[in-house]
This record gives C-alpha cells, structure tokens and sequence, in this order.
C-alpha cells in the first residue's frame, strides 16, 4: 500500500477525531461538576499491598525532607506551603509530582521519619484534590498515583489515626472510581495498560471488590491481548515500554496469589512473552537499547525485573513482529531496527529509526542513538525522534518517517507519525566467519524515489562490523534529479568514547574507556566527525561524537565501511597497524 493512501488517510482522521473526543471526555468527568458521581460507599479497609520494584534512592529522600522536589532535571525549593501549591515549573513536573512515585524514596530513611512525612504529604494532596486539577486528574498519573498509594501503604498507614486511615480511603475510592469512568478516555498504548493494571491492583488490594475484580481482569487481559505482540514486545516498538509494563504487572501477578487468586492464562503468557525480550534488548552496559522513545533508565530496575525470570528460556535472535534483530559475537552485541513505525495510535513517542542500529562492546556502549531528553525540551524531543538522530541514513536532510508537527493538535493528539517505511525486507545467514544481516525499506520512495539497502555483517570474533549502505531506484529517474539526491550516512558515538581523524588515511580512531581501540573507515563519501549529542531523561544531555559520511546518490550511489577492533591504544611514536581487509557482505 502506497504511503498517503487513502486508507492512510483515513486513519488518520479516525485517530484525530478519537484524540480529539478522548480529550474533551476527560476534561468533563475531571470537573467538578462531576465530583458528585464518585461518591458512595467507602470500603472498610486495605487487605494487601503490592510490593515495588523500583529502588529507593536516600539522596531523594533527603532532598524532599530539604524542601527541594526535582524531577526530570527541573528543580524547586518548597518553604512554609504545600509543595502541592506551588507553581509547577513544567507540565512534565506536575505530572511527576502528582504521580508520588516519589513516595518509595522515603523508604531509604528512618522509618518513623518516613512515615511521618509520608502522611503529612498525602494528607496535603488529599486536601489539595478538590481543586479538580487537570494534570493531578489526568488518567495516567491517577493511575500510577493509585498504584504508588497502595504499594506504599504499610508506610502511610503504619500508627496513623482512624480519621486519616478514613480519609485515605475515601480519597482512593473516590480515585478508583473516577478511573474506572474516564479509563478509555486515555491515549492507547502503555497509559491506558497501566490505568488497567491499577484498577485491578485496587480490585485486589480493597476490600469486598469481587464484581470489580472481575471487570477489572477482563478489561486488563483486553489491554494485554491489544499491546503485548506475539513475540513479547510492545505495540509502541519502545524497548522501555516491556520494562514499565512487567515493573507493575510482576507485583500484580504476585498480589493476584497473594489472595489466592490464580491471575489469568493472558496475564502469565504476556510476562512470560516479555521476559525474553527484555534480555533481548539488554546491551552490554545492562541497558536497553534507545529506539522509539526509550531513554536511560536506571540499570538496576532491568535486573530487579529479570530476576523474577524463571524460566529463563533461549534468547531470540530477532524479534519478526517487534522489528528487531540482535546479534551477539564473543563480547559484542548488535541490535539493528528492521521495522516499520508502529500504527498511528500508538506512535505518539515513535521514531524514524529504521535500519538504525546501537552496539557494545563488553559492557561499554560504542554506536548508540541520542537517546530522548527531558519532555519539557519539546524540540530536542522533537529532534530526537528524526532519523538524524540515529545511527542510520537521511536522505536531503529528512527522515524515512514523516510527523503531524501541528501547535493546535499537539494537546490531544500529540507528534504522531502519519507515514513512513510500508516494506521493509530483511534476510539473515551466516556469511563466511560471521553473522550478515541484509535490509531495506522504502521510506523515501515516494518523495526521492529511493530505497536505503543496508548490509551488516558482524565477525564471530566480535572484532569486525561490515557495512555497505545503498541507494537504489527502481525507475531510475528520481535518483538523477540534481539536489534531490544528498544522503548522510550518521554514526553517533558513545560520550565514553574518545574520537579523533586520521586524514591520511581517511579513518577514525575510536578509543574506549579501557584503552581498547577500534577503527573506522570507509572506502567512498566525504568522511567528516561532527558534534553530537546523548539525550537522557535521568542523566541530562551529554556532548559527544559522530562519524558522518555525506554524498550524492548519483555520485555514490554505494558505500562500504567498517569499524573493526585493533587492540589497545599505542604510546606516541608506534606505528599504526596495517588494517585487514574483508568483501563486503551480499545482499
């Protein structure tokens, strides 16, 4: 099917007029004057609460108890009021503040200290919700709210008084049932899995809920049946999207047994599909891989989840319905992009990555993607997601995706993509000492007639990697058209990694933490190191490297490179070795 289609075109309509009614449905039921219809009978008591599998963080707690709330790298000082009251220095904080995730980090402390503060600042924001506000009512951050709440509530409840237990429990009804009015009212993908996985996690933490337990398994194995693939990826091609989710569904799978509950057949197939996949986008430094809208998350979160894998079954060498490809040799590893943008109500994050791929070696990064910054930097965010921003191809500067960049619908429907790559073709064998994997799409073939082909081929030793990027046309006339062929061929380096040219002989020398070194050269194209730039949500943006080949697709319509390995960096004065040479991969 042709990009632009008509059918294309119809999605798209359906999408902004579904957008378009989820937003206004939750701004009336977020209202007061809908306040009155979650009102009702307030259950008795909490019979569970949920364990957490995100660390606690000491430093954090100290800084709240200091009056200083950051998040997402914005900071601000609270004195003598409600931190609750204050003006949020971004949308992206309020929803972090409202979310009390925040919350587990005062584990790390004095435990009476702990609680104390824990009920003093739940006490402020039951107070403070009934103000209605629309970011503290969102969907999405009632729900991680509601499941911060109870998988925290031996901390908030532990020596409080009867009429605080009350009211806690009167503002979590009040919560629970909201959600369950405005649950489809939130954008499909990840948001409205976790709004699912709160309701049933209140069905099982509450007591005397055995109607809405049910309701709330079928509206969950729903969510699950419609996101999780096949293959245990995500709908949103975003590898951090199976960490988020397996994060709150392992402590509900666990709270489900806990009742004596068994949880469904969909609910232990869907985490015994994702465990897999997790492992198969862990690279060497113990994180994910940075495609569709993934950023740094903490490493120890991935090992805390994989460490409730039992089966622990044979790692996947590609992931059909996800996408991706991984290739592992010796202490290297490869994952290569080979899918097309996911469809148009779940692409709010995704990116024009394809054919993109990121590499380690040990347990130290090498060729990465930037990454994502903070929402707050709406058009680094916007930038990011640009195949410029991989370590793949663009083609007169524009990226194999195309994105609604629309001010007056970025409110309700956000920076979806509305077209890019219909066909990718991928072929995977063994090529000689080594792995070679062949790929190609047509995300340019309507706008510059063009096809990127891309060859990889990664030694079993771990010491090569083998490339040849082509353009091909079909009809052979776009590719001819002067200043409609310009191609840059992008290969963003890891900030740990020292980059210097050789102009003598056209390579880079890329030294390693260690002192390993590896070495870059390609044999067409004009070979340049450019700045860059790693985006990181938890980490800030750091300043690094890329090696960039530019050219003419009538020029040079092929290029070969490699990066291979040639040990450990030389003292001034030793000669530099002789580089081996190795045939390209075939297509």
């Amino acid at each position: 099917m042709a990009i632009g289609s008509a059918s294309g075109a119809g999605r798209r309509v359906r999408f902004a007029v579904g957008a378009f009614r989820r937003s206004l449905n939750f701004r009336l039921h977020a209202s007061a004057l809908y306040a009155w219809r979650y009102a009702g009978p307030i259950p008795e008591r909490l019979t569970i609460a949920p364990i957490d599998l995100r660390t606690a963080d000491p430093t954090a707690a100290h800084d709240i108890f200091g009056g200083r709330w950051v998040f997402g790298g914005e900071g601000l000082d609270i004195e003598g009021f409600s931190v609750f009251d204050a003006v949020a220095p971004s949308e992206q904080w309020a929803h972090e503040l409202h979310a009390f995730g925040w919350l587990r980090h005062l584990r790390a402390i004095e435990p009476q200290d702990a609680r104390r503060r824990a009920r003093i600042l739940v006490d402020e924001w039951i107070n403070f919700s009934s103000h209605h506000d629309a970011i503290a009512w969102d969907p999405e951050v009632t729900a991680r709210r509601l499941i911060a709440w109870f998988s925290q509530a031996p901390m908030i409840l532990a020596d409080c008084d009867y009429s605080f237990y009350r009211r806690f429990m009167r503002s979590v009804t009040k919560q629970v049932r909201y959600l369950r009015r405005v649950a489809y009212d939130s954008p499909p993908g990840l948001p409205r899995l976790r709004i699912m996985i709160a309701l049933a996690t209140a069905a099982l933490s509450m007591s005397d809920q055995p109607r809405f337990l049910r309701q709330a398994r079928r509206r969950l194995d729903l969510e699950l049946v419609n996101q999780v693939l096949p293959d245990g990826g995500h709908v949103s091609r975003n590898p951090g999207a199976v960490l988020e989710a397996l994060t709150d569904l392992l402590p509900l799978r666990q709270a489900f047994s806990m009742q004596g509950n068994q949880p469904s057949h969909v609910l232990v197939s869907a985490v015994d599909r994702m465990m897999p996949m997790l492992r198969f986008f862990r690279l060497g430094d113990g994180g994910l891989a940075r495609f569709n809208g993934h950023s740094d998350r903490p490493g120890d979160l991935a090992a805390t989840v994989l460490a409730y894998d039992d089966v622990r079954g044979a790692l996947p060498e590609a992931a059909a319905q996800s996408g991706f490809h991984k290739v592992v040799a010796n202490t290297t590893a490869l994952i290569v992009d080979t899918g097309r943008p996911p469809q148009i109500d779940f692409s709010v994050q995704a990116h024009a990555s394809c054919l993109a791929f990121e590499m380690s070696v040990g347990h130290q990064m090498l060729i990465v993607n930037c990454g994502v910054p903070s929402p707050a930097a709406r058009s680094l965010s916007r930038l990011a997601r640009t195949s410029a921003a991989h370590s793949t191809v663009s083609i007169n500067d524009t990226s194999s995706c195309r994105f609604l960049h629309s001010s007056s619908s970025d409110d309700w429907m956000g920076d979806v993509i509305v077209a890019g790559p219909e066909r990718v073709d991928v072929d995977r064998r063994r090529a000689g000492d080594g792995t070679a994997l062949t790929a190609q799409h047509d995300g340019w073939l309507n706008r510059f007639g063009l096809v990127h082909r891309r060859a990889l081929r990664l030694t079993d030793e771990g010491d090569m990697l083998e490339g040849r990027d082509s353009f091909v046309s079909p009809s052979g006339s776009p590719a001819q058209r002067s200043g409609k062929d310009l191609f840059t061929i992008r290969f963003h380096v890891h900030p740990n990694v020292q980059v210097r040219e050789m102009r003598e002989t056209r390579s880079v020398i890329l030294e390693m933490p260690g002192g390993e070194r590896w070495e870059f050269e390609a044999d067409a194209g004009d070979l340049r190191i450019e700045e860059s730039i790693l985006m990181s949500v938890n980490r800030g943006n750091r300043e690094t490297d890329q090696i960039v080949i530019h050219g003419r697709v009538q020029h040079t319509p092929q290029v070969s490179w490699r990066l291979y390995r040639t040990g450990l960096g030389r003292h001034r004065g030793q000669p530099r070795p002789e580089p081996e040479t190795h045939d390209a991969p075939e297509e």
